[in-house]
């Protein structure tokens, strides 16, 4: 079956993992906004007064790779619901986000030292995520769900 404009028919699963998806890196730009522009209180509570001095000394561009990671995710999700296949391009750039933000975090600062537990959980959540986009969208492309 193909919809009105000829792609494939998408099968309700594909609609659940956009969705999922798109709640998923929602809640990235949450995380983002509130690191951003929750302010020293907030991260004092998060992290201690150490580590929240850590995290206001995050340089510009790691701070810039977090909202790009974060809000490429969520365009890129915004490209699967409407069937795009731009969709793949918006999560590579999504997946280096992440990549360049951890950068900072796991090799050019004391970030991790102040981690908490569920940040320490959360990562490779993130890596595993970013990447199975990714490839979701590239099959959906390939499928011709995607155009």
């Amino acid at each position: 079956m193909v919809d009105y404009i000829g792609r494939p028919k998408s099968a309700w699963w594909f609609w659940v993992i956009a969705v999922l998806a798109l709640l998923w890196n929602l809640m990235g730009v949450g995380a983002y906004l509130g690191a951003a522009f929750g302010g020293e209180e907030v991260l004092i509570e998060a992290y201690g007064a150490e580590g929240a001095q850590v995290m206001m000394g995050r340089p510009a561009w790691a701070t810039a790779a977090f909202a790009i990671a974060v809000f490429g995710g969520a365009l890129g999700c915004i490209a699967l619901l409407l069937r795009r296949s731009w969709a793949v391009w918006l999560f590579v750039l999504s997946f280096i986000g992440v990549l360049v933000q951890n950068l900072w975090g796991f090799f050019l600062s004391d970030a991790a030292k102040y981690m908490l537990d569920f940040d320490k959980i959360m990562v490779p959540m993130i890596i595993v995520v970013a990447i199975f986009l990714i490839w979701f969208a590239r099959h959906m492309t390939a499928k011709g769900v995607l155009r």
